[in-house]
């Protein structure tokens, strides 16, 4: 059986030159780049190029990139950090949010009772900057906004650029969870003064346990957990050589494919839209993800006219992968926190599938997923 692959929000397949390179570095790069032998200083070289090289594509210094175990370390380090050592006493977010984020706020909420704000988001998941704008004038203790840029279930883009000067003229600090985002947009971090970003290198072709933080100049942050003086005093732990490079080498790729890909995905998207609307009229795209300019080309969420708790395991027996919701979510049965905040019961409890694609998604998978649902309906 031939498989189709559309859970790429979850996690991309690697490229095959980042598993050639991370090879050759498994096999000749091995030294500790804390060491000072030659072994080590050819390791410590390769890792602050690709240090180097990374913070290149958002045009920031290479001190303000922190690499990580992945997305989940870097927004824990972020907002640990703001409440515990940069005095944030209040933090903006939405109950939308990947809980790599929403369960990080809730500890520091009850371990330093720290103010939570939740911003409502509308009846297409979307924030209201209104709001935003009312609750910064009035706060008036330490504050972070803590945002996520691509909703990693409905595919929502934030209108980061305008979020990110609300927060500067308020003066308040600006958190993004990016991971969604990086490698499929450009972000030019001095015409977009965000103040914390977040990447993980599988959700653009790279290996999964590895990402990184940025943390703007003059900012600083201490590390979580104690052993060594690894990234500039920041995170302790030796430093994964291999990884940190197949990281570089997927981004750049990535980055360069960005007009290519972008309109090859965007195609790609479209094709599963008009069909499954052909086969079922009144089928609808929860959020805005049918939307091309403001969801994400790589996100797909549909909710069908109908409850079927099996959809998900017929579309696995049928070869094809795609998933309800965040990965993250893997074997519970609490279905989407993020549909849930937005949509009336009703509608919430109507099964929903979320696709998502990649530049190695082929126009016949989606004629095979169509294919699919056509006998569904039959």
């Amino acid at each position: 059986m031939k498989r189709i692959y559309l859970d790429n929000a979850a996690t991309t397949p690697m490229l095959p030159e980042v598993i050639e390179l991370m090879s050759d570095s498994m096999r000749v790069n091995f030294g500790n780049p804390s060491s000072t032998h030659q072994f080590g200083r050819t390791a410590k070289v390769s890792v602050e190029t690709a240090r180097k090289n990374i913070a290149k594509h958002f045009n920031v210094s290479a001190r303000e990139i922190i690499f990580t175990s992945g997305g989940t370390e870097a927004d824990n380090l972020i907002l640990q950090n703001a409440v515990a050592n940069l005095g944030v006493e209040t933090i903006v977010t939405t109950k939308i949010e990947h809980h790599a984020v929403l369960h990080t706020i809730e500890f520091l909420e009850s371990k330093y009772g720290v103010n939570v704000v939740y911003l409502k988001v509308n009846d297409d998941g979307g924030v209201d900057l209104d709001e935003l704008a009312s609750v910064l004038e009035s706060v008036d203790a330490k504050t972070l906004v803590s945002l996520m840029w691509v909703n990693n279930e409905i595919g929502n883009l934030l209108p980061i650029k305008e979020v990110a000067m609300l927060c500067k003229i308020n003066g308040v600090l600006f958190h993004s969870d990016t991971v969604q985002g990086i490698g499929h947009y450009e972000l030019d971090l001095k015409e977009v003064p965000i103040d914390f970003i977040t990447a993980s290198a599988h959700k653009f072709h790279g290996p999964k346990g590895v990402g990184f933080a940025y943390v703007k100049k003059n900012i600083g942050v201490f590390p979580m957990f104690h052993g060594g003086d690894q990234e500039r005093g920041s995170r302790s732990s030796t430093e994964n050589v291999h990884s940190i490079l197949g990281m570089e080498k997927g981004l750049d790729i990535a980055m360069k494919r960005i007009e290519k890909d972008t309109i090859y995905i965007k195609g790609i998207k479209k094709q599963l839209i008009d069909g499954l609307i052909k086969i079922f009229p009144e089928i609808h795209f929860n959020g805005l993800s049918s939307n091309m300019d403001k969801s994400t080309y790589t996100i797909l969420n549909v909710r069908f006219p109908f409850t079927d708790k099996l959809l998900l395991f017929n579309l696995d027996l049928f070869g094809i992968s795609v998933s309800g919701g965040s990965a993250c979510q893997s074997g519970s049965d609490k279905g989407s926190h993020v549909l849930d905040d937005f949509l009336n019961k009703y509608e919430a409890e109507k099964t929903s599938v979320r696709f998502s694609f990649s530049r190695f998604t082929k126009k016949e998978d989606i004629v095979s997923v169509l294919s699919f649902f056509e006998a569904l309906k039959k």
